[in-house]
């Protein structure tokens, strides 16, 4: 018998403060935090005391939200400059846990917590499982990473603060993952979505139905995924797919979430993080609806505030719906730095998942390799066809999907069929773009 997806979210329902706030109140008590979280960082960081007085900008020119824009951005290279501990804004006892980032791309950003910070991460991770559904007493399983990485403990500590059971599985060991669901009866879920995707697989490969699973609700975050990739897992598994929002430099999961009666995109908690869209290449402010990169000014951090920080993901705000004094964002494009440049055409690996999943013959599994052959540049699609479907039928999909992407992003690709099970899957953050040039 097929699952019914979580419709209880709305029964009982009570938002907490900062979610009933007017909007008149939550401007007031944003300009009152961003005060504060400016004057802060400026009086205990010397990187931001710089920069402000090269602005030519202190913090009693903050006299109203629009104010704001006076202030330089904050980049991650500004991290990685005073690295390790440059940007704490309290002394080092203070400090009740480091986190940070893989430094895949150079030296990790590392940030800190006090104990109230800790305190308020949970509080907002715990309105973020909230708004997707999941209640206390629900049983939750965190396949999310563990250690430097802000998502597991992050998770964990909003999961503990619902008041609901957490397993605290973190990632990999998949095979496992499946047994424990099937032994401890989960409710919830929370991991990347790219994840969930391979737990699906490695059920299906168990003998076992995903759709016959304990799981209800999944909250999905840590890399960009498409409403395609929402409708594949929430058919294959009998879910409710939600978004969670997050990154390590402005707090880890929990900066927003979707809520599960609307799916309509990460309402961002505006109490404690307050959004801009910018333009990336002149910095100008756009306004709402307006497609550009998300910047984020921390309003109650203390040990690691951060002000205007440009976090390269392509998005837009939009008005809220089911927590209707909060903005929310759309889901995320990509980011300025996965962004491939191709014969002049701009595209994103979300672009490719899109087009891909709505191809019956191909599945969610592919890679991307991007090559230099002499002056000419090529990106090459390599794709599994689906388990069911044999390799005749694959190849027609294979050569629809080169003429989709042809006519919807406008260059033409190659694209390399393989078997089922021959790409590697992933067991956290997913990587689509292999740079072989």
């Amino acid at each position: 018998m097929a699952k019914v997806h979580n419709k209880h979210a709305d029964a009982g329902l009570v938002l907490d403060e900062g979610e009933g706030l007017s909007p008149g109140a939550l401007a007031e008590l944003q300009l009152g935090r961003l005060q504060w979280s400016v004057r802060h960082a400026y009086d205990n960081v010397a990187a931001y005391r710089v920069k402000f007085d090269a602005a030519g900008v202190s913090p009693d020119d903050i006299r109203s939200l629009d104010d704001i824009r006076r202030l330089p951005f904050t980049t991650k290279e500004d991290l990685r400059q005073n690295y390790p501990f440059g940007m704490f804004s309290v002394p080092s006892e203070r400090v009740a846990r480091i986190h940070a980032s893989s430094g895949t791309t150079g030296k990790p950003t590392v940030v800190g917590y006090t104990q109230n910070d800790l305190d308020v991460w949970a509080t907002v991770v715990a309105r973020s499982l909230r708004a997707a559904g999941i209640r206390p007493g629900m049983r939750v399983h965190n396949a999310y990473g563990y250690g430097l990485f802000t998502g597991g403990l992050g998770a964990h500590a909003g999961i503990e603060r619902l008041g609901a059971t957490v397993i605290p599985v973190s990632g990999g060991q998949t095979a496992r993952q499946v047994q424990l669901i099937q032994d401890f009866t989960p409710e919830a879920i929370l991991c990347t979505p790219s994840y969930l995707l391979t737990i699906a697989d490695a059920m299906e490969e168990a003998g076992m139905d995903p759709r016959s699973s304990s799981l209800r609700v999944a909250v999905l975050g840590a890399e960009p995924w498409t409403e395609e990739m929402r409708r594949e897992l929430e058919e294959r598994l009998a879910i409710d797919a939600v978004d969670i929002y997050g990154l390590s430099e402005v707090m880890g999961p929990g900066v927003g979430n979707e809520c599960v009666e609307t799916k309509d995109g990460p309402h961002i908690w505006e109490d404690h993080f307050y959004p801009e869209i910018i333009d990336s290449e002149t910095g100008e402010v756009l306004p709402d609806g307006a497609e550009g990169e998300l910047v984020f000014t921390s309003l109650t951090k203390e040990a690691f505030p951060v002000i205007r920080y440009r976090t390269r993901d392509l998005t837009r705000l939009l008005p809220g719906t089911a927590r209707p004094t909060m903005r929310r964002i759309a889901k995320i494009v990509g980011r300025n730095d996965d962004m491939i440049i191709l014969r002049g055409v701009n595209l994103f690996p979300t672009q490719i998942e899109e087009i891909v999943l709505g191809i019956d013959e191909l599945s969610p599994h592919f890679v991307l390799e991007l090559r230099q052959a002499g002056r000419m540049e090529s990106l090459t699609v390599k794709i599994e066809r689906r388990v069911d479907v044999p390799t005749e039928a694959g190849d027609a999909g294979a050569k629809l999907l080169v003429r989709r992407i042809k006519e919807r992003i406008g260059t033409s690709v190659e694209v390399s069929l393989v078997d089922p099970g021959e790409l590697p899957r992933s067991e956290g953050k997913l990587k689509r773009l292999y740079d072989l040039r």
